[in-house]
C-alpha cells in the first residue's frame, strides 16, 4: 500500500515554508542549490538526532554525512537482500565521490549482530549496517519490506522511497533488471534534478513488527488465545518443516519460536497469495500423493495468532520437531551416494550458464533394480535443476528416455509402491545434467544422486519414464494465450500410468493432461492453472490410471508471452524451442509402469487408409521433414549433426532418430521418425 502522498502535489514555495517549520532537524541556509531546486516525497522528515544507529559490534553510525543517504532495508535470510547485497554495494561505490552515502538497516528480531556480520562479510556489502533492535528506525521510515530503499536529504527529506529495481520479486527473476529505479533516482539527484518517480512498490520479504509485550493467557477474555506452541507449531510441522530446516531449500527455519515471530506477517503473505506451501494442481482435478494444501482453518488460525502479538504459550503444549534423515527425503538412508565428479563446480557470482554435464560409472556389471533415486544439490541456493539419465551401452534393450532422479525445488522423492522399480541395465553410466543460477556470492557445489536398490525376487512391475514432446512451435510476440499440443499413445498391455509432470520455461502459463478413452468420455487427469518455473512438482497419483482402455493422452501447455506476463524476458520476440530460460520448451515426462517380463510395447491393429489418406499422410511427413530441417540444419547442409540441435534434444530425442549411431541425422533417418510420430 503507498503511504505517502507525492510531492507533486506540493510546490517548491510551500516545502520551504515546511522546511521553516522543521528548522529544528537541520540548518538550510547551507545547503547547496542543487538540493534547494529539488522537490521531496513528502512533508514527513527524518530526524537522525532522534534515532540511534549501531552496527554489529556496537559502534555508533553517524547518518547523512554526505548531500544524500541512501537508507536500505536489509534481512539476512530474505533471497532478495541476498541477490541486492553486492549491487547495493556497487552503487554505494560508484556514487561516493558524488556525496552519496549509503547505510544498511536490519530490523528483523530473529538477525542476530553476528548474522548480520556474516552476512555482510558474504555478500561483500562494506557500507554500515545498522541493528534496529527495538524496530525505532523502521517505524521511522514506516518501511514494510527487506530491501526497501530510501534517499534522504541534508534536512531529512526523504526523495526516493521503494524499490532497487524490477529485476527481482519473490519467487520472480528476470535476466536482467529494465527499471533501474534506485540508480535512476541517484543520478537525478545529484545532477540537480526531480526524480521522475519518486515513489515506487517496494518488493521483497516483509518486515514483521513485533510488540513491545506479548499478551498472557489471562489477557485473552471471550475466546481462547492462540499460542505458538499449542496452535501454531504442529501447523508447521505439519506444512512447512520439511522444507524449512537446515539444508533444505527453505530460505529460513521455521522450527524455533524466536525465528518464527520475525516471520509472521510474511507468513500470512504468501499463504494468502497461494504460494505456501508449493502446490499448483488444480484440488478439483485428481488426488495425487503428498498433495500440500493448507486448510483454510490452519490458514485462520496463523491469523488469529499474529493478531493476538503471537504469543508462545506454554512449553509444555509444544510438540516435538520432526525428525529429519540428514537431507534424504525417505525414512532410510540411501545404498549408495554417487557425486557428479572429484571436485567442485564454482558458480559465479552473475551471469548466464551453460548447462554442466558430468559422465558417471557407477561401476554396476549387473542389471540394478532401483525403488528410488534421489539427487541432492551441494548448494540448493545456486542449482535450478539437476538431472540424473542413465545412459545403456549399446544394443541393451531398454524403455523410456534413461530417467533415473532428479532435483528441482520443490519436487520431493517419493517411494515406488510396493514391487515397482526401474531396471538399469548392467554396465550403464549416469549422466549429471546440471543447471546453474548465480545468487549473488561464488558459490561451489557437488551435486550427488542417492540410490536405493530392491530386490530383484521382489520386483513384479517395471517403471520407465516417457515424455510427450512438441519441439515444432514458434510464440508470436505479445501473444499472451499460445497453446501448443502433445500427445502420447500406444501404451503396452496392462500398463499403468503412475504420475506426471510439466516442464516449460519463463513464459509457462498453465498445463492440462486429458485422458482420451477407447469408449466413453474424455477425463482430466491432471490441471495446473498456474504453472510456476521456480516450483516444477511430480504429480504422482493416487491411484494409478489402467491404460489399458485409453486410447491417447492428449496434452496442452499454454504460454504467456504478453507485457502482463513479470517473468517474461522480452515480449517483443518470436520464442522458439531452447535450452535456456529464455527461449521455451513444451514436455511432459510420465512414468508408465508394466508388469516384469511382459510386453514392452504395443502394436495398433489398423485399418488400411484410403489412397487419398495415403497421400494426405506423405505430404505431412513432407512437411514435418521439412520442418525438422530448417530448424535444425544450421548449416544447412541437409544433415543434422548432433551439435546442431539444442542440449535437451541431444539428450532426450537424438538418439531414438539417429538409428544408424554415427551422431548424424539425415533425411532419410528425420522421414522415419515423422513416419513413427504420424
Amino acid at each position: 500500500m503507498l503511504r505517502y502522498v507525492l510531492s507533486k502535489l506540493f510546490s517548491i514555495g510551500v516545502f520551504a515554508s515546511l522546511l521553516a517549520n522543521f528548522a529544528v532537524a537541520a540548518d538550510t541556509t547551507g545547503l547547496d542549490s542543487k538540493l534547494r531546486d529539488t522537490e521531496p516525497l513528502d512533508t514527513k522528515l527524518i530526524v537522525w538526532n532522534d534515532l540511534t544507529l549501531r552496527d554489529p559490534s556496537g559502534e555508533v553510525i553517524e547518518p547523512g554525512m554526505g548531500n544524500w543517504t541512501v537508507v536500505c532495508f536489509l534481512g539476512t535470510e530474505c533471497p532478495l537482500a541476498k541477490l541486492y547485497g553486492a549491487r547495493l554495494q556497487r552503487l554505494a561505490d560508484e556514487y561516493e565521490s558524488a556525496g552519496v552515502s549509503f547505510i544498511g538497516v536490519n530490523s528483523n528480531t530473529q538477525d542476530s549482530p553476528s548474522d548480520i556480520a556474516r552476512y555482510a562479510k558474504d555478500y561483500k556489502v562494506k557500507f554500515p549496517i545498522a541493528k534496529d533492535a527495538d524496530q525505532s528506525i523502521v517505524k521511522a521510515f514506516d518501511a514494510t519490506r527487506i530491501t526497501e530503499v530510501f534517499v534522504v536529504d541534508p534536512v531529512g527529506a526523504i526523495r526516493y522511497q521503494g524499490r532497487i529495481d524490477d529485476q527481482y520479486q519473490p519467487g520472480i527473476a528476470k535476466a536482467e533488471p529494465s527499471q533501474h529505479d534506485l540508480r535512476d533516482a541517484i543520478e537525478a539527484l545529484v545532477s540537480g534534478k526531480n526524480v521522475s518517480q519518486p515513489l515506487t512498490e517496494a518488493v521483497g520479504c516483509l518486515i514483521t513488527r513485533v510488540p513491545d509485550r506479548k499478551p498472557t493467557m489471562e489477557e485473552s477474555p471471550g475466546q481462547s488465545l492462540v499460542t505458538f506452541n499449542r496452535d501454531i507449531a504442529p501447523i508447521l510441522n505439519e506444512h512447512c518443516v520439511e522444507c524449512h530446516r537446515p539444508g533444505e531449500i527453505g530460505p529460513f527455519e521455521l522450527s524455533d519460536y524466536n525465528e518464527i515471530v520475525g516471520w509472521g506477517e510474511m507468513m500470512l503473505e504468501v499463504i494468502d497469495q497461494k504460494r505456501m506451501p508449493p502446490w499448483h494442481a488444480d484440488p478439483n482435478v485428481g488426488h495425487f500423493v503428498g498433495e500440500r494444501r493448507m486448510p483454510s482453518e490452519a490458514r485462520d488460525l496463523i491469523a488469529r495468532w499474529i493478531d493476538a502479538g503471537m504469543p508462545e504459550g506454554d512449553p509444555a503444549d509444544l510438540p516435538p520437531t520432526p525428525e529429519w534423515n540428514d537431507g534424504w527425503h525417505l525414512p532410510t538412508s540411501p545404498d549408495v551416494e554417487l557425486v557428479m565428479r572429484g571436485r567442485p563446480f564454482v558458480v559465479p557470482s552473475e551471469g548466464v550458464i551453460e548447462y554442466q554435464y558430468y559422465v558417471v560409472d557407477p561401476g554396476w556389471d549387473e542389471d540394478k533394480w532401483i525403488s528410488a533415486a534421489q539427487v541432492v544439490p551441494g548448494d540448493a541456493a545456486v542449482v535450478h535443476h539437476g538431472i540424473v539419465f542413465v545412459r545403456p551401452p549399446d544394443g541393451s534393450d531398454s524403455n523410456g528416455i534413461g530417467w533415473l532422479g532428479a532435483y528441482v525445488p520443490g519436487q520431493r522423492t517419493l517411494p515406488m509402491p510396493t514391487g515397482h522399480a526401474r531396471r538399469i541395465p548392467a554396465g550403464s553410466k549416469l549422466v549429471f545434467q546440471m543447471h546453474y543460477t548465480p545468487n549473488g556470492k561464488q558459490t561451489p557445489d557437488t551435486t550427488s544422486v542417492g540410490v536405493w536398490f530392491a530386490d530383484p525376487e521382489e520386483v513384479t512391475h517395471e517403471v520407465y519414464t516417457n515424455l510427450a514432446v512438441n519441439h515444432e512451435f514458434e510464440i508470436p510476440p505479445n501473444a499472451k494465450d499460445h497453446v501448443v499440443r502433445m500427445q502420447a499413445d500406444s501404451f503396452p498391455p496392462n500398463s499403468r500410468l503412475m504420475g506426471a509432470t510439466p516442464h516449460m520455461h519463463l513464459r509457462g502459463r498453465s498445463f492440462e493432461m486429458t485422458a482420451v478413452p477407447k469408449a466413453g468420455e474424455p477425463r482430466a487427469l491432471l490441471r495446473v492453472p498456474h504453472y510456476d518455473f521456480n516450483w516444477q512438482h511430480w504429480y504422482a497419483f493416487a491411484e494409478p490410471i489402467e491404460l489399458n482402455k485409453i486410447e491417447s493422452l492428449d496434452m496442452s501447455v499454454m504460454f504467456d508471452n504478453s507485457g502482463r506476463n513479470p517473468t517474461n524476458p522480452n515480449p517483443q520476440e518470436y520464442v522458439t524451442w531452447g535450452d535456456q530460460t529464455w527461449e521455451e520448451m513444451a514436455i511432459a515426462f510420465f512414468d508408465i509402469a508394466i508388469p516384469r517380463g511382459g510386453p514392452r510395447r504395443s502394436v495398433k491393429k489398423k485399418t488400411p487408409p484410403s489412397a487419398e489418406e495415403v497421400t494426405q499422410r506423405e505430404k505431412q511427413i513432407e512437411a514435418a521433414v521439412d520442418k525438422f530441417l530448417s530448424e535444425m540444419d544450421a548449416d544447412g547442409d541437409g544433415i543434422v549433426q548432433r551439435d546442431e540441435t539444442p542440449v535437451v534434444f541431444q539428450r532426450f530425442g537424438f538418439k531414438k532418430i539417429d538409428r544408424n549411431g554415427d551422431s548424424i541425422l539425415d533425411r532419410d533417418e528425420i522421414r522415419r521418425s515423422a513416419i513413427a510420430r504420424l
